[in-house]
């Protein structure tokens, strides 16, 4: 939603145009814009939910047949009320971290504690069964499985490739798969050639650069949270299931996938021409269209087309986002 501060974005460019253009019907937006009435309606659309324009009278125009016609036209929320609204929303999604953090913070000392006992929690540390849980875990799934991976990736090769079996098998029987991907997972040689190809067979991925725990979630009945033994090398496995902790770490997933980054099937490759490199350095830079088709003496049409080509294969929807991705490809 932070874009439509960006005016290099879609809906950065609606909005910024109607903060100076009052009451601008949307044929006349799209001419303004450069962008197409369809997208145009569509972001004005999206807008309004959020509250950010609002429809005012029909403004008088022409039809394609030379009739008279009306047109609703658009006013822009002043921006201050914008501003303050994003932050609002900052506030409350900091605070429900905040709040799932607390509650992850009660499990991880309730898991350390030599005396006590909750229904909820099991501790599992033999490393044959945490894999065992793995496969279980996704078995039992009917919805979907949401996954936080991250490093260290111990797994053998041979590992990775009964997962990928696993997952292609469940994808193919309906369960969705949701997973948040530590940034280097696209160096490791093992995990990273592994991620491409779940993804190219339907994962819906994202990245985010620290993720704080390791975790596996099967619909609304198990969590695995993966942390490193305190007392001897390997891993052990907590296994939750449904209680007001499995419900915090769910809120937590979702709250990172939120701030992660999307990833496409394309966007995990390394080939990239050197004029899509000049193209993204001075994107990242906050270059605009414009100014891009200036430096490179390209037509802004083609500047245009090729970040639009940019964006889908990055996986991205504003530039500050493919900025993120291409760095982390070694792109930039």
């Amino acid at each position: 939603m932070h874009d439509v501060l960006d005016p290099d974005s879609d809906r950065g460019r609606v909005y910024h145009y109607l903060v100076g253009h009052p009451r601008e019907p949307a044929s006349r937006l799209a001419a303004r814009c450069g962008l197409s009435e369809t997208v145009v309606r569509a972001v004005l659309k999206e807008l309004a939910a959020e509250e950010f324009v609002v429809a005012t009278d029909p403004e008088p125009g022409v039809s394609a047949a030379g009739e008279d016609s009306w047109e609703d036209a658009w006013e822009a929320i002043p921006p201050a009320q914008v501003v303050e609204a994003l932050l609002q929303r900052d506030a409350a999604l900091r605070s429900a971290l905040r709040r799932t953090g607390t509650e992850l913070e009660q499990l991880y000392r309730f898991a350390r504690k030599d005396a006590g006992h909750y229904g909820a929690l099991e501790v599992v540390e033999d490393a044959a069964r945490v894999l065992a849980i793995s496969r279980q875990l996704q078995q039992a799934a009917r919805h979907q499985i949401r996954v936080i991976d991250m490093p260290p990736y111990s797994g053998t090769a041979g590992h990775y490739l009964e997962q990928e079996v696993l997952q292609r098998e469940r994808m193919a029987a309906g369960v969705a798969y949701r997973t948040i991907y530590h940034g280097s997972a696209f160096d490791d040689p093992v995990a990273g050639p592994n991620m491409a190809r779940m993804i190219a067979a339907g994962e819906q991925a994202r990245t985010l650069d620290d993720p704080p725990l390791k975790l596996a979630i099967s619909d609304d009945e198990l969590a695995v949270v993966t942390l490193a033994a305190d007392a001897r090398p390997g891993v052990v496995s907590l296994l939750i299931r449904p209680s007001s902790l499995f419900r915090a770490l769910s809120n937590v997933f979702e709250s990172l996938w939120r701030l992660a980054v999307p990833v496409s099937a394309d966007g995990t490759g390394t080939q990239i021409d050197e004029r899509d490199r000049q193209i993204l350095t001075l994107m990242a830079s906050g270059a605009t269209d414009d100014a891009i088709a200036r430096r490179l003496g390209l037509g802004r049409r083609t500047v245009v087309r090729r970040v639009s080509a940019l964006l889908a294969r990055l996986g991205a929807t504003t530039r500050f986002q493919a900025g993120v991705q291409a760095a982390r490809r070694g792109w930039l």
